[in-house]
């Protein structure tokens, strides 16, 4: 082939992407590599507005209960603020956040805080998983026997992260401040599940585990779930990173690629760049 004919990124390959919020920017950046979207949107963040969950975990946290709170998203710090702010003055909630560990993983959280003038004691670093949470909190010189710890969840609770925290001596509360549900039109996604059986896509690109949940969801109304899972095995599958790539392997679905680091723009750059080699491996039995 001519150098100037010569194909880059995803030569055409047909990709899944079950972004939701960011659905048109990920759309954007396969094209940009080469690939053919299709876009398949598998949720929606429902903020819990009358969450009694976070309005407990306020009660303890003003009343000094608290010695740690874990922030495990930024979006779920901000909803989480937003609840507490419908009982208290934000001045004062971030009076008892000051009182207490906080813990960030990763950026986004981070940034939150930083904006209400907050600096975490712990900013998880990279890959954020819930093993580098537990790492990064035995680090600290303070002692976790006996200490309540708060945890700001989203989507579906991390057992593991909380285990880790109880066998560390931790009173552990869970405070949920949204959930995943499926999107109001699930069209798309029902779509895309039945192209990935019919292998008329060669790309899946996971940027959560709530997606594989949501996907598999669809799939078991649509009483597909074993033909699905054997379509992704002649599929390249992508997780962003290993938090989300745990739960799949976890949920029976495998993972070909994890990118360097756990950004969608890296995913997708990433991915593309070795696609082929890796769709030709799957479906000729070698990977």
């Amino acid at each position: 082939m001519p150098r100037s004919e010569k194909k880059t990124g995803f030569e055409g390959l047909r990709v899944v992407t079950f972004e939701s919020r960011r659905a048109a920017e990920m759309a954007h950046l396969i094209e940009r590599a080469g690939g053919r979207p299709m876009v398949a949107p598998s949720m929606r963040e429902v903020p819990l507005l009358h969450n009694t969950a976070v309005l407990d975990f306020g009660v303890r946290l003003m009343g000094k209960e608290i010695g740690m709170v874990i922030f495990l998203t930024g979006v779920g710090t901000r909803f989480m603020m937003e609840v507490l702010e419908s009982r208290w003055a934000r001045e004062g909630i971030l009076s008892g956040l000051r009182q207490t560990i906080l813990v960030a993983r990763g950026p986004k959280p981070v940034s939150v805080l930083h904006e209400w003038g907050l600096k975490p004691a712990v900013a998880v670093p990279e890959p954020n998983t819930w093993k580098d949470v537990l790492d990064a909190i035995d680090r600290l010189k303070q002692s976790r026997q006996g200490m309540t710890i708060a945890v700001q969840e989203y989507g579906i609770s991390n057992t593991a992260l909380l285990d880790g925290l109880r066998a560390r001596g931790a009173q552990v509360v869970p405070v949920p401040v949204y959930r995943w549900a499926l999107p109001e039109d699930t069209e798309p996604l029902k779509r895309a599940v039945t192209a990935i059986i019919n292998a008329e896509v060669e790309v899946v690109l996971f940027t959560n585990a709530a997606q594989a949940d949501h996907m598999l969801r669809i799939a078991e109304e649509l009483n597909v779930v074993e033909k699905l899972k054997q379509g992704l095995k002649k599929t390249v599958v992508a997780s962003v990173g290993p938090t989300a790539a745990e739960h799949l392997r976890d949920s029976g679905l495998p993972v070909d690629f994890e990118p360097s680091h756990s950004k969608m723009g890296t995913l997708v750059k990433e991915t593309a760049e070795r696609a082929t080699a890796l769709l030709e491996r799957k479906r000729a039995g070698t990977s």
